[in-house]
């Protein structure tokens, strides 16, 4: 039998991981920082990673070299840590798991939103300090109000699918979609109450969300970001909180991560996760599986 070799630089599923050896594929987890990960790869036919693991042109030109990696596999929807095109382009195949987490991002989203509307994101905090804030909490409901979703693909589609069930209104921003929801993007910032993002970073572009388009959001407006750190300039968002422009903004993805940004983290506006969009048991088996297809279909053991 063909020895197939597999690195998950940022770990991989016990399900998944269990059924590759039990088809007799070989699995290591082990992080490496890029210079080591480059000589590391001279000796596997797979590379799965998450989101810690860059996979750039040096790391790339190295397993290219020696000849024997074969796929990249990105555990998740976004790919932007990957230099796709380069890797495809010295016959190294990219995949991802694009359906996997998509119910468990806008799960997480619509969480934040609920947050947000009803001050459970401080509350939580104050109440463990002694305090009884009741008066001090009077909330919002999500019912009646405009949801901005912008990237309306699976992520997009699942966040609106629950809020349209909560009586809420969306509309949506995608150039490469068509459906009644759509609308062009300056009119989704005017006229949503919370916006949620759903769309990747380009590389190289400069943040979605900086001083120009939140100036042209709805005063009082909420921002959401489930999708990538990058699409938000970070200084510009805390302004627009300090200024009262925005009521209020959740985040699970940062500029850095982890993010060193105090001064947003500690904003009494801001709810807060760890970058956890995908990290459900569900999605999580989900990707498990997807990975699983993905190195059976592409490097099958002879």
């Amino acid at each position: 039998m063909t020895e197939i070799k597999i690195l998950a630089s940022d770990g991989i599923e016990a399900a998944a991981r269990e059924k590759l050896q039990k088809l007799g594929y070989q699995v290591d987890e082990q992080f490496y920082e890029a210079d080591e990960l480059a000589e590391q790869l001279k000796n596997y036919d797979v590379l799965v990673v998450r989101s810690a693991t860059k996979v750039r042109q040096p790391v790339i030109d190295a397993a290219a070299a020696a000849g024997r990696l074969k796929l990249i596999i990105r555990g998740g929807v976004g790919v932007d840590n990957i230099d796709v095109d380069y890797a495809e382009s010295k016959g190294i195949k990219v995949r991802n798991t694009p359906a996997a987490s998509s119910q468990s991002v806008a799960e997480l989203a619509l969480a934040h939103m609920f947050a947000l509307a009803r001050y459970l994101h401080i509350a939580n905090h104050t109440m463990r300090q002694g305090e009884w804030n009741k008066k001090k909490y009077e909330g919002i409901e999500l019912g009646g109000k405009t949801l901005g979703i912008v990237g309306y693909g699976r992520i997009g589609r699942a966040l609106a699918k629950m809020a349209q069930a909560i009586g809420m209104r969306v509309i949506a921003a995608d150039p490469f979609v068509t459906a009644k929801e759509i609308v062009p993007l300056n009119e989704l910032l005017a006229q949503a109450d919370f916006i949620s993002l759903h769309v990747p970073a380009a590389k190289g572009e400069p943040p979605l969300i900086n001083a120009e388009t939140l100036a042209q959001m709805k005063d009082g407006a909420y921002l959401i970001n489930t999708s990538r750190g990058a699409l938000v300039d970070e200084a510009a968002l805390l302004d627009a909180l300090n200024s009262g422009k925005l009521a209020g903004a959740a985040l699970d993805v940062y500029a850095e991560e982890p993010t060193k940004n105090t001064d947003l983290c500690n904003h009494h506006g801001v709810s807060l996760t760890p970058h956890i969009g995908g990290s459900t048991q569900e999605a999580q088996a989900r990707i498990g599986d997807e990975i699983v297809a993905h190195i059976q279909e592409h490097c099958p053991l002879a």
